[in-house]
């Protein structure tokens, strides 16, 4: 076997491997042992192009040659070198950043201020009444996994775990959201705002809410006319700016982000004055598409 890399030593090799006359070259002398002569006639080729040919192979160590007498002429016998070839490509190997990841539950609000159409629901059943929001207020919500809301926000507290000699580079936020229509209505555009620590990162509108078919977690109690499931988004804020999904959302830059020693704060809201006031509705673990909470993570150095 030859096990070859991206060295440049082994540029013959690729060479070889790179003509169709050559490959049926291999084919045949992979079938048995042949001669220049033989080979030439079945491939149709002159004596001299399929030296060339051959000369190839054994510079990229395919083949053997080897001058045999046989009938009373000397003849140029083919044979295969080898009977495998193993090509490594160079690997990528991401260097592992120090992080701080939390997990934020969708019931632990520090903060709202929201308007109807608006709800919460643990995975059992819906806390309190819909459209009403004292209950946002209810000690239960701590176990929410679902809530929506048709205008206003709702602001969450996060530990923050970067030293005072620490560097941040990154913060990374992950969470499943979409619009918040009365029942459900897949074309129901939502103007989303995302805030870290007071400054506004920039909005996603969300195209609509649900409108095809019951959410992959939803609870089997959970009706079919109402939020079945979102989008995964992620925002990344870095020392470039801040990203969506990979693509740009703002030339907010780390540096941007006023850093309070003890906690972090994320605002997600749907203001009166947006463009398209379509609410929003949060999924967290056990509802929606995707098994998990609100992610927020810090890169350090």
């Amino acid at each position: 076997m030859i096990h070859a890399t991206t060295d440049h030593k082994w540029l013959p090799l690729y060479e070889a491997l790179a003509s169709d006359v050559r490959l049926r070259i291999l084919d045949l002398l992979g079938e048995k042992q042949m001669n220049v002569k033989d080979l030439a006639q079945t491939l149709g080729l002159s004596s001299a192009i399929l030296t060339m040919h051959v000369k190839k192979l054994e510079a990229g160590g395919l083949i053997h040659t080897q001058l045999v007498r046989k009938q009373g002429g000397t003849h140029k016998m083919c044979t295969l070198a080898v009977g495998s070839i193993d090509i490594t490509l160079p690997q990528f190997i991401e260097q592992k950043r120090a992080f701080d990841e939390v997990s934020i539950p969708i019931g632990h609000y520090t903060r709202f201020d929201i308007q109807p159409t608006c709800g919460l629901a643990t995975a059992e059943h819906v806390i309190g009444q819909y459209d009403d929001p004292r209950f946002f207020f209810e000690p239960e919500r701590m176990h929410a996994k679902i809530l929506w809301f048709g205008s206003g926000f709702v602001e969450y507290s996060i530990p923050n775990y970067v030293l005072p000699s620490q560097t941040l580079e990154e913060i990374e936020i992950s969470l499943e959201i979409g619009s918040e229509a009365p029942g459900i209505a897949e074309n129901w555009p939502s103007d989303i705002h995302f805030y870290v620590n007071d400054t506004l990162l920039g909005f996603w509108t969300s195209p609509g809410d649900s409108g095809q078919g019951r959410g992959q977690l939803t609870p089997a109690w959970w009706a079919d006319s109402i939020n079945q499931y979102g989008w995964l988004k992620v925002i990344r804020i870095t020392e470039q700016g801040t990203f969506l999904d990979g693509q740009p959302l703002s030339p907010v830059t780390i540096k941007d982000i006023r850093m309070s020693r003890n906690e972090w704060t994320l605002r997600l809201e749907v203001p009166v004055t947006a463009e398209h006031v379509g609410g929003l509705t949060l999924y967290g673990e056990g509802f929606g598409n995707y098994n998990r909470d609100i992610m927020f993570r810090t890169y350090r150095r």
